[in-house]
């Protein structure tokens, strides 16, 4: 292993800040489904290859709870989350279906409450505080998944969100209110126990283009992120913002909230342009190598020619990017391998 002259921590905000990083950066999301199907093999190659997101030994391993699998060996669970959805999960780790929303009648608005926020103070936030504090001595920390439009189509039928932000309901903007409340006491909170980013987590495209017109994202969408993002910029830290499908048509607007860096669908975009717009705009990008055809269907030297690519098309010996990585359940354990080892000797391992 050659590369040392950074810590993981050092080399993040590098690569943020378009300066040349010692390494890409890489980051691991720790997907419960890659887990489970893959287990240990992943586990050492995570090990053998860290990212500079955290600690890789801590990642667990992943399995879901006796209860949920039935006599023939199917999956199968239900869970309440924080908001009062009821989901249904069928593939362990990845994401569920919504089955009762609360809010499907707007006559359940009247009364409806948000879940808690943690407290930032007590015995258990000091704890997560010094933990984050000790883990910033090495590690680049990302925390939260800051979202309004999927909170509110959890809560609600999908189209009838749709029609209520197209007729700029009362009852829509009172909801967006009450979110973005709930949102901004959990920046606060994110900000006081100590991170370095916040994670902003909507979609709003489809593979072609966006899901409403750019002037209502503009009228409704707009000024509650420029709420929320205001005291993350204040406390000068980075704001993060996921964003799958083409949204193309929203990257000057997110360039306008002064987001730092964007977590792209690639293969959604034309990749010489997105990196041009990304690189002008100072805009730092997570490069997601594609989850459909590439680490499905395809051979571990198409993995290993498709890294390579997005290494030259992003220019990332010279900062502003780095690699995001998701193991995904489907995805072929050579796929995984090639795909890890490639961006670990890019790296110097």
């Amino acid at each position: 292993m050659t590369i040392a002259n950074m810590l993981p921590r050092e080399r993040v905000f590098a690569a943020l800040d378009f300066r040349k990083p010692d390494a890409v950066p890489v980051e691991y999301h720790a997907s419960p489904a890659g887990s489970y199907e893959h287990g240990e093999p992943l586990h050492q190659l995570w090990e053998r290859y860290p990212h500079d997101f955290g600690d890789t030994n801590s990642i667990p391993l992943a399995r879901p709870e006796p209860q949920w699998i039935d006599a023939q060996g199917n999956y199968r669970e239900f869970r309440r989350d924080e908001w009062g959805v009821i989901w249904e999960h069928l593939i362990f780790g990845l994401a569920g279906h919504p089955l009762r929303r609360p809010l499907d009648d707007w006559a359940n608005l009247e009364g409806f409450q948000p879940p808690p926020v943690p407290a930032t103070s007590g015995p258990k936030f000091e704890c997560e505080r010094l933990r984050a504090v000790c883990d910033q001595q090495r590690y680049f920390l990302k925390s939260g998944w800051i979202s309004i439009f999927e909170v509110m189509h959890a809560l609600r039928r999908f189209e009838d969100v749709l029609m209520d932000l197209a007729t700029d309901s009362p009852e829509i903007n009172r909801l967006a209110d009450l979110i973005t409340d709930y949102q901004l006491r959990t920046i606060h909170y994110l900000l006081a126990r100590g991170v370095d980013a916040i994670q902003f987590g909507d979609d709003f495209s489809t593979q072609s283009g966006l899901m409403m017109s750019l002037a209502t994202w503009r009228r409704f969408f707009n000024p509650r992120y420029e709420l929320l993002m205001k005291p993350i910029h204040q406390a000068g830290k980075k704001v993060f913002f996921h964003t799958c499908g083409c949204g193309l048509k929203l990257l000057e607007d997110l360039a306008g909230l002064r987001v730092h860096a964007i977590w792209p669908q690639l293969n959604a975009y034309g990749e010489g342009e997105l990196a041009r717009f990304c690189r002008q705009a100072g805009i730092a990008i997570a490069l997601h190598p594609d989850r459909g055809d590439l680490m499905i269907r395809s051979r571990p030297a198409d993995v290993r020619s498709a890294v390579l690519k997005l290494a030259e098309e992003f220019s990332v010996s010279d900062g502003g990017a780095w690699f995001y990585i998701e193991i995904d359940s489907g995805f072929p354990f050579e796929n995984s391998e090639a795909l890890i080892e490639t961006i670990g000797r890019l790296r110097g391992f």
